[in-house]
């Protein structure tokens, strides 16, 4: 499959990850175990990035920058099963100098899962200290997702309207 193509929600560009819930995911009881979003959330993240052209391990190597999650703020709204198709819907909140913020959704088949607000800081990958984001990875942010990537991404359109945050209830 390929990625899907940028979508507006709230006019806000948005993008799709989906994914296959495996055993490992799970826990006793048979569903996701919480911790289990943040992961689904952080790929779904890189793969954005790889679809707008950024190349982590790249920009690691020729530019010192990392990115590393600063916060998270995480909802629970139902619970995900093995072999469930979830489709983590992401959306850039704002874009500042040395930071971006996230909101990222978890759905299947039209029920809201999980919710995240998550920032990511731009750091030196020497001094772990804050950086100003390169330039042209602030271009590809804005730009968006142009170009497919390997792995499962797929066009899909929103499930429903997104949250503006995990507080608040869907529009």
């Amino acid at each position: 499959m390929s990625t899907s193509e940028p979508q507006r929600a709230n006019g806000l560009l948005t993008f799709d990850w989906p994914l296959r819930v495996y055993y490992e995911d799970t826990d006793a009881g048979g569903i996701v175990f919480y911790a289990n979003y943040l992961k689904f959330f952080e790929r779904a993240r890189t793969e954005w990035l790889r679809a707008c052209g950024i190349d982590q391990r790249a920009l690691a190597e020729s530019d010192g920058v990392l990115f590393v999650v600063k916060r998270t703020a995480l909802e629970y709204s139902a619970p995900a099963r093995l072999d469930d198709v979830i489709h983590v819907m992401s959306r850039i909140e704002r874009i500042g100098r040395a930071s971006v913020d996230f909101h990222q959704e978890a759905w299947r088949d039209g029920t809201l899962l999980a919710c995240g607000d998550i920032k990511v800081a731009s750091v030196s990958a020497g001094a772990i200290r804050p950086v100003g984001i390169p330039a042209s990875v602030l271009e590809g942010l804005r730009r968006g997702p142009q170009k497919s990537v390997s792995g499962n991404a797929s066009t899909m359109a929103m499930p429903a309207p997104f949250k503006s945050s995990c507080s608040e209830k869907p529009m």
